[in-house]
């Protein structure tokens, strides 16, 4: 979307009507939110690189699995977060939303798929993560089983449940450690790498660049959120001190890759692209602290998380592979 005009065509039934195979497929891709996939593939990436990096070894059908794996829990995630957020009244009553990025996907809302059918969807797609993690679990050991039950839980817990993680103000947590601390360290895992505190830092600017991904689309929701009783931290902190925990989170992301490379787990010019794309983080802070008062420069914020999370992530990826491919002598 051009972040030159906030206002978009938003989903339609006439648009993924009919039951023909293709319009089927269609609707079902498009439910789950494809867009932000990246948040949980790149994870993966990181993970694997960092795997390969300390075990010069690849596994291609590891890494399938892996993949498969949190693509469809995050996928999963997504669609019963439509549905919690439906039950609750949310996106019913978000007239502030920035589609396609806030405000859920709008399917249940715009009568493109009723309630149970997500339902079922993400049930689905929760029973194709457990097939691969079976499959894991075959190749690779039970400690599959756990990382697995945690990403799952988190992906449940976050919008459905008594808990509701989204509405206790640690949605933002959970998202952190069940797209960025949980598919880092299981992928590298995977790969035969240790789980130790080097890999925990690895696994930091993934899980707070995705995290403030969160975080920024929070913002345009904080008037339907704050009415229905999902009391996310934009509801309960105000604009000035999200916008400083989203710029603080981001240097704590910068400084997470500043220290690697300090204890010789990166190259030296490994700070160098975190540190530019502070840069965008301090605008897009600016524009937090606005809010939905300037809808385009929210929606510019939102793509700019979305851009630092890609950027950032596919540059650690490198940089680790590149631990891997020139080894320091």
């Amino acid at each position: 979307m051009s972040s030159e005009n906030a206002e978009v065509v938003e989903p339609s039934a006439q648009q993924f009507d009919g039951r023909s195979f293709t319009q089927t497929a269609k609707r079902l891709f498009h439910a789950t939110r494809p867009k932000f996939f990246p948040a949980s593939v790149l994870s993966v990436l990181i993970g694997t690189a960092w795997g390969v990096q300390a075990t010069g070894s690849f596994s291609v059908s590891v890494f399938a699995l892996a993949l498969l794996a949190t693509v469809c829990v995050h996928a999963a995630s997504n669609v019963l977060n439509d549905v919690g957020d439906d039950s609750g009244g949310t996106d019913r009553q978000n007239k502030d939303r920035i589609y396609p990025y806030t405000g859920g996907s709008q399917f249940i809302q715009k009568g493109i798929m009723s309630a149970p059918e997500m339902a079922r969807l993400g049930i689905s797609l929760l029973t194709v993560a457990a097939i691969a993690g079976l499959l894991l679990i075959i190749l690779k050991g039970t400690m599959v089983l756990y990382f697995g039950l945690v990403g799952v839980a988190l992906a449940v817990l976050y919008s459905l449940g008594p808990a509701r993680l989204s509405s206790l103000g640690v949605g933002e947590t959970a998202v952190a450690i069940g797209f960025g601390v949980v598919p880092v360290a299981g992928a590298a895992w995977l790969q035969g790498a240790t789980l130790d505190s080097t890999l925990l830092i690895v696994s930091l600017p993934a899980s707070i660049w995705v995290a403030m991904i969160l975080l920024a689309n929070e913002v345009p929701d904080i008037a339907a959120d704050g009415a229905t009783g999902k009391r996310t931290l934009p509801v309960r902190l105000g604009l000035t001190a999200t916008a400083t925990i989203y710029v603080t989170m981001h240097i704590a992301a910068a400084m997470a890759i500043a220290w690697l490379t300090y204890a010789g787990a990166l190259p030296l010019l490994a700070p160098l692209l975190p540190a530019v794309l502070l840069v965008l983080a301090f605008r897009s802070g600016i524009a937090i602290k606005k809010g939905v008062e300037d809808r385009n420069r929210m929606t510019r914020a939102i793509e700019g998380t979305l851009a630092i999370h890609t950027a950032g992530s596919l540059w650690l990826c490198a940089c680790i592979l590149y631990m891997h491919w020139w080894p320091a002598t």
